[in-house]
């Protein structure tokens, strides 16, 4: 069996729905698919979990609903329309819809994570039923009735070690099932969703609870790119990368994948196929456990930015037992979480996430660490970019570093700081933002040609 996950741009109108019920034609062991919420249809468009998200606003802000609710059924009903489902069909599901929509305003994050799961879970239905019309057996399965249990954390859902033994018994389940990605329920029955990219956690989920062939993931584009094509016109397809790649390369800013969907099926062991829903025939990347040849140690090269660094001197800090726990700690104590900590012997700076160290966490940082640590410098520095380049051969290769710096300094990027893990499957470069495009471009030609 496979489990064939689709995402918004695949579902975004019922020109696209018919090449999903191609796709899924085309393979009979293509039995779970999962679904996304109707994405943008051009540029301008909006999502429907946008839609979905500015009607709670209006609602919980007590405005009018009107036109974001009448956006909403609007979306469905051109789609169902353009699919020539039978008029008593749509009827009754923009009725359902409706009914959804009008749930009651309880606790927001309760309230938010309600309407938000709307846009999949509609989005099912409507290709089930479009499924059936067509004389297939197909059937719409609810996450709650499928068992897919997650924990009581709206708008960051765990799932469950109990999930896989519900989800398990999907196998005995005949037809094509048709399952709404992105949110589960709690134990207590209400509604609770994944955070971002929650319908590839979905996916994931239920390829390792049915112990799946393969996880096909459907997108917009042929394969990843060993780069953000919006960078470098045409760059080099990855045929094949492995999981480590993969959670390094999504990281550090690739948007194909949030680093976190694929750790059910990795860990169950089930290879994932990344496929373009408008050209099926490609052959996509494949994401495995290992892989032979190693033409080029590099994979890829991404970049994010929004970091920012807490940079802290003190003579003899290597000396100094514990002063390293010590740091951590404080971070600990204000809610924070740590992205890298590059050291040298009197020095050591940690990165965060830019949003999560407001000027006002910022000062409290700088104080306590003054106060507490006896530090003789201790400064934040903000606006950095972390780009990474990526790959399982890199460790095997002599003069990397020296032909990535190269590069770099050719291209007039300041360097604030290098990271590499033990692993050696990446190399971090700490950059200014606005330095983020000149350097990705840089090692693009360095690794790959022009």
């Amino acid at each position: 069996m496979k489990v064939a996950k689709f995402g918004g741009t695949s579902l975004a109108t019922a020109e696209q729905i018919k090449k999903v019920y191609q796709i899924i034609l085309a393979d009979a062991e293509r039995k779970i698919i999962v679904v996304s919420a109707p994405g943008k249809r051009f540029k301008e468009d909006i999502k429907v979990t946008d839609l979905l998200i500015a009607y709670a606003n209006n609602r919980i802000n007590l405005e009018d609903t009107e036109k974001s609710l009448y956006a909403i059924l609007h979306r469905y009903r051109e789609i169902a329309e353009e699919l020539h489902l039978p008029y008593h069909i749509i009827q009754q599901l923009l009725a359902d819809l409706r009914d959804d929509l009008q749930i009651e305003v309880m606790d927001l994050n309760k309230y938010m994570d309600a309407i938000k799961s709307i846009g999949e879970n509609y989005s099912a239905k409507l290709v089930a039923l479009f499924l059936q019309n067509e004389g297939l057996d197909a059937h719409y399965l609810n996450p709650k009735e499928a068992g897919l249990l997650v924990s009581h954390e709206f708008g960051n859902a765990q799932v469950l070690s109990e999930s896989y033994d519900n989800l398990r018994l999907l196998r005995e389940k005949n037809g094509i099932l048709v399952f709404p990605g992105f949110f589960g329920y709690s134990p207590d029955g209400d509604v609770v969703t994944f955070p971002r990219g929650g319908s590839d956690i979905t996916g994931s989920i239920l390829a390792a609870a049915i112990d799946a062939e393969l996880y096909e993931n459907f997108t917009d584009v042929d394969s990843v790119y060993a780069v953000n094509p919006n960078i470098i016109p045409n760059p080099k397809k990855i045929q094949e990368l492995t999981f480590g790649e993969m959670r390094e390369l999504s990281y550090a800013g690739f948007s194909v994948f949030n680093e976190e969907a694929l750790i059910p099926a990795f860990r169950a062991g089930i290879p994932v196929t990344i496929k373009n829903t408008n050209n099926p025939a490609a052959p996509g990347t494949k994401i495995v456990f290992s892989r032979e040849a190693y033409h080029n140690p590099v994979v890829g090269i991404a970049g994010d930015s929004g970091f920012c660094t807490i940079n802290v001197s003190k003579y003899l800090m290597n000396r100094e037992i514990g002063f390293g726990r010590r740091l951590l700690m404080i971070l600990e104590e204000e809610g924070l979480s740590f992205e890298h900590t590059p050291s040298g012997i009197d020095h050591l700076s940690v990165i965060l996430r830019e949003d999560k160290c407001t000027k006002e966490v910022e000062s409290l940082l700088l104080e306590r660490i003054k106060n507490e640590l006896y530090v003789d410098y201790v400064a934040v520095e903000r606006n950095l970019s972390l780009v990474m380049i990526v790959g399982e051969g890199m460790q095997r290769t002599v003069g990397l570093a020296s032909k990535a710096t190269t590069a770099l300094s050719k291209a007039n990027v300041n360097i604030e700081m290098i990271n590499q893990g033990s692993s050696e499957l990446s190399m971090m470069f700490g950059i200014k933002a606005e330095d983020e495009q000149n350097a990705i471009e840089a090692l693009y030609r360095a690794f790959f040609g022009n």
